[in-house]
């Protein structure tokens, strides 16, 4: 397996990629590393919904829910005092809990039916914030008093460094014969189960995964934003946006989603000038890479380099 992944074009192109993402804080300003370090956390969001969908095959259009859970249980504790390290670990706990409730029926209902689960998931738990104000801080936000890092170059390559752990262990999970699994029971169920695979078991055990990601990365945007609000973490919007980047990216690639999320970041900022029309601009060109690019910006860029 490790010389098959030498040989892939993808495992250069990652290898470059960070190497070079590394070096950017030497010559970047704290601007271009802001803007970064929030694509990277979007990324692993990406990454993390990439392995459900992708490969499990689980229509997830509320992937918020889990972000959300892990962001305001790290951030409410450390509003009482707690250290950032056990709100980490709580807050992924969290997600993971969510995680396994959200998973209940989605060994029941298929497609659009635990599609429509998952959204109603995030109204609820947006409505929870909304109600519990006094504790989350409601439609205004929630402040944290503790911030992992002031510098922007440390809170860059915190970001950089999770970002790359997390790609790597999720890839590994998805070329190993747990991935293979999962995408023969997301293709056809019936037929995974016929040939003797536990169908429900590994859904089940692709939704935590999934979840740890998520509430880790959303525990730590907290910690790098140093507020949580419904707006930014778990607004069904933001859920879109997700979900377009590592469909942008490539769908069952993975890392991937780690390019389309830099793509929506740095598009959606350089063309912040036009106002309202650059989600117009921006939505329109990943439209067209969806519709014209189906294997995303990685499948393109994987051929460039196989042609070369």
């Amino acid at each position: 397996m490790l010389a098959k992944t030498v040989r892939n074009p993808l495992f250069w192109l990652c290898l470059i990629g960070l190497a070079l993402a590394s070096v950017l804080p030497l010559w970047v300003s704290g601007y271009i590393l802001g803007l970064l370090t929030v694509a990277y956390y979007f990324g692993v969001f990406s990454m993390a919904w990439d392995l459900l969908f992708g490969f499990a095959g689980e229509v997830n259009f509320g992937p918020t829910f889990l972000i959300g859970l892990g962001a305001y249980t790290a951030g409410i504790l450390n509003g009482h005092g707690v250290g950032i390290p056990l709100c980490l670990l709580a807050g992924t706990v969290a997600a993971v809990i969510g995680g396994l409730v959200l998973a209940l029926p989605a060994l029941r209902v298929r497609g659009p039916y635990f599609g429509l689960t998952t959204v109603v998931a995030v109204l609820i738990l947006q409505n929870l914030i909304v109600v519990f104000a006094d504790t989350t801080g409601g439609e205004i936000g929630l402040t944290v008093p503790d911030v992992i890092s002031i510098d922007a170059a440390t809170n860059y390559w915190i970001a950089l460094g999770f970002m790359g752990v997390s790609g790597l262990i999720l890839y590994a999970i998805a070329v190993s014969p747990v991935g293979l699994i999962l995408q023969a029971s997301g293709q056809d169920p019936v037929e995974a189960g016929a040939l003797g695979f536990n169908v429900a078991k590994h859904k089940l055990a692709a939704f935590c995964v999934s979840a740890v990601f998520s509430g880790l990365a959303g525990a730590l945007f907290v910690f790098y934003m140093g507020t949580a609000s419904v707006g930014t973490l778990v607004d069904v919007s933001v859920g879109v946006q997700v979900i377009i980047g590592a469909v942008l990216g490539g769908r069952r690639t993975i890392v991937g989603g780690v390019l389309g999320a830099v793509f929506l970041i740095a598009a959606g900022e350089i063309l912040r000038p036009l106002g309202s029309l650059s989600t117009f601009v921006v939505s329109a060109a990943a439209l067209a890479v969806i519709l014209f690019v189906p294997s995303g910006l990685l499948g393109l860029l994987t051929r460039q380099g196989q042609r070369a």
